[in-house]
């Protein structure tokens, strides 16, 4: 019977990813902690379908001239030579099978009678081994195994020597591993705690993790849970904020917090500040670090504890809260630390329905959050989805994703705690490229760098909020802050300007839109014409020129209307001022709609000759506008058609946070038509 397979998540069945190096997992202990016994017990539940199981006596014995007697006659390095030849034997056996190799050996041997162990070890094992599960049995029940074990008679022992013999070999193991690039574990054959599995069933489940998990392999599953958290999105994102958790959301980091409250001596410092650095196995023994501790009920309560002791930074809970009120905005925080932990943090902070965590900290979780997942993640946004990334992170875990994002922001938090190789590694990245920009969270602490290097940002500011937050799909575009934009726009908010100079600046607008943007949204055709030396030439122009339907939005659309005419003259131009007035053989005929009118307030008027022309029509619908009022594409029934209808486009010169409600020499219409007097 196969073991069930850790649940990762609802994604598809993962394939054994192919390695250069055999997967090999030793079953260490002192002897009669019962590793034979459960080397059995595995073969039976798990099968040698995929795995390999090996009694490293009975390799020797069968490989030594004269068997295991022979062997233990033999001097102490010719010993060291059949060991070193059974686990080469053992590799290329995994070599050539593609097996999972499960090996039951010793560590240490280990007399009373002697002040110190023999370590039997050698380098060929730690060479070969990817994975070793230490068999943690207690000396009391140790003892009474050896007096049981009639076919292996064994010297007597004291449950101190025991005691003291399984702590070294356990301290040795835990730093040896560390050193040699090996994954390793303690186990409990007789767990006592609440909710804890029988080690079999534990160990199964190890066997078929390691079997899978590769830093392939977790790259891409990264890669799939972005593309689901994507895929359950409510509306259809276009920015992404994508954050670290500690200390970026909150000053605090729930990792030290966590292992303060279990007192262990075994801390992801001591880890990371080690030979295996960042990488993706020191991410992946943090894992086992966390599955050592406590197990998976132990573990809940631990993180409810440090959740209570965190507190997000209000100015990012002031951001994420308006970024909940929008639909194309999605929040993901991608942690390095305990997912568990920022869920509940969040939940407390009313924000998980709108904001989703990707992060480990348990092997059932499948993933790592490394730092060069986090950029690859940032990259699949932008490269893949097609989104602008915003991202924000505190230290060099962060710097690859803050390098793929649109828009980076360095959190910057009290000198006492932040990480003080920051400053090293980010000097780096900005002299090799990176433009980033940074936010002191509290307001008081001082910045990074030199702030011309890595100028201040407040994201409390609306402007920042607003770049944040503003439509930036193709279906919307701005003009904004170009520099022909600039001139176009300024007469139209000169006081002193009406009448037919007002209505030819709002012409020169709509034939620059026309040009700027709706030839790019629309797309052009290529048709040949006749050229001024009498021979034919290729020339452009709009796509279904002929086909397209202008309409004025009666009265101040229509100097923009004639404008965009100019830039199509083959389009049909028609006026209304009401749906009802649209006549319906033009529709018919039409590839394209263009609805263009002057200002956009809450956009009531545009919305509803949309429905009209999009329910009996499905053609698409460009809104051109000279300005719109910002909060209209945010909120509200014309921001709920952009982000549900993907033939639905607009463009404007400028957006503006005035709500445009005026009547006499403030209304657009009668400035344009010099009846400001008549109003």
């Amino acid at each position: 019977m196969a073991p069930r397979q850790l649940d990762h998540s609802t994604a598809s069945e993962p394939q054994a990813v192919p390695r250069g190096k055999p997967i090999i997992v030793g079953l260490y202990g002192i002897p009669g902690s019962g590793k034979s016994t459960l080397l059995k017990q595995l073969e039976q539940e798990v099968g040698h379908e995929a795995f390999a199981f090996y009694d490293g006596s009975q390799v020797i014995d069968g490989a030594v001239p004269g068997g295991l007697k022979a062997f233990q006659a033999m001097g102490k390095q010719d010993q060291n030579h059949w060991r070193q030849r059974a686990i080469s034997t053992i590799v290329k056996n995994g070599e050539d099978s593609r097996k999972v190799g499960v090996v039951a050996g010793h560590y240490m041997l280990w007399s009373e009678k002697e002040a110190a162990g023999e370590i039997v070890c050698t380098q060929n094992d730690l060479a070969s081994y990817t994975h070793i599960l230490y068999l943690e049995t207690r000396p009391e029940v140790v003892i009474g195994q050896r007096l049981g074990d009639l076919d292996r008679p064994r010297e007597s022992a004291t449950v101190n020597h025991l005691r003291r013999w399984q702590q070294q070999e356990k301290d040795q193991l835990r730093q040896l591993c560390r050193e040699h690039d090996i994954l390793f574990l303690p186990v409990s054959p007789h767990p006592t705690r609440i909710g804890e599995v029988s080690t079999m069933t534990k160990v199964s489940l190890l066997l078929c993790d390691f079997q899978y998990h590769s830093e392939k392999y977790n790259a891409e599953y990264a890669g799939t849970k972005l593309d689901e958290v994507l895929g359950a999105s409510l509306g259809r994102p276009e920015t992404v904020l994508v954050l670290d958790a500690d200390k970026t959301l909150a000053a605090e980091d729930t990792g030290t917090l966590f292992w303060q409250m279990v007192s262990a001596k075994q801390t992801l410092k001591t880890l990371f500040g080690g030979p295996l650095r960042y990488s993706y196995t020191a991410f992946r023994q943090a894992t086992l670090l966390y599955e050592e501790i406590a197990n998976d009920w132990e573990y809940e309560g631990l993180c409810q504890a440090v959740a209570a002791k965190v507190t997000l930074h209000p100015e990012l809970v002031s951001l994420l809260q308006k970024a909940a009120d929008v639909k194309h905005v999605e929040v993901i925080v991608l942690t390095s630390g305990l997912r568990r932990v920022w869920e509940m943090v969040l939940k407390t902070a009313n924000l998980s329905r709108n904001v989703t965590v990707i992060g480990g900290g348990r092997l059932a979780d499948g993933i790592v959050m490394t730092r060069t997942v986090k950029g690859a993640l940032v990259s699949r946004l932008r490269e893949h989805h097609q989104m602008h990334v915003w991202a924000f992170g505190d230290s060099p875990l962060d710097l690859d994703m803050l390098k793929a994002a649109d828009q980076a922001i360095v959190v910057v938090g009290d000198e006492q705690t932040r990480s003080q190789s920051m400053e090293t590694e980010l000097t780096t990245a900005i002299n090799d490229g990176l433009e980033a920009r940074q936010v002191l969270l509290p307001s008081n602490v001082s910045p990074r760098l030199d702030v011309t290097k890595i100028p201040l940002v407040k994201v409390t500011e609306e402007d920042f909020i607003e770049s944040v937050l503003r439509r930036r799909s193709p279906r919307v575009l701005i003009a904004g802050d170009r520099t022909s934009a600039k001139l176009l726009m300024t007469p139209t908010r000169n006081a002193d300007l009406a009448g037919p100079a007002l209505r030819t600046a709002h012409r020169q607008i709509g034939w620059y839109l026309a040009t700027e943007f709706l030839a790019d949204v629309i797309g052009l055709e290529k048709y040949t014409m006749p050229h001024v030396l009498g021979h034919s030439v290729s020339g452009y122009r709009l796509a279904h020129e002929r086909q397209t339907l202008i309409i004025a939005l009666m009265r101040g659309g229509e100097p923009m209307a004639m404008g965009v005419n100019d830039a199509f003259p083959s389009a049909s131009l028609a006026h209304a001022k009401h749906p009802d007035e649209l006549v319906p053989q033009n529709l018919h005929r039409s590839r394209t709609v263009i609805l263009v009118d002057s200002v956009i307030n809450t956009g009531k008027s545009v919305v509803e000759f949309v429905r009209h022309i999009r329910e009996q029509y499905p053609i698409p619908v460009v809104v051109v506008a000279n300005v719109v009022q910002d909060q209209s594409i945010l909120h509200g029934q014309l921001a709920q058609i952009l982000d549900n209808d993907t033939k639905i486009n607009l463009v404007a010169l400028r957006l503006s946070k005035t709500n445009f409600t005026g009547s006499g020499s403030t209304d657009t219409g009668n400035r344009l038509f010099n009846t400001t007097h008549l109003d």
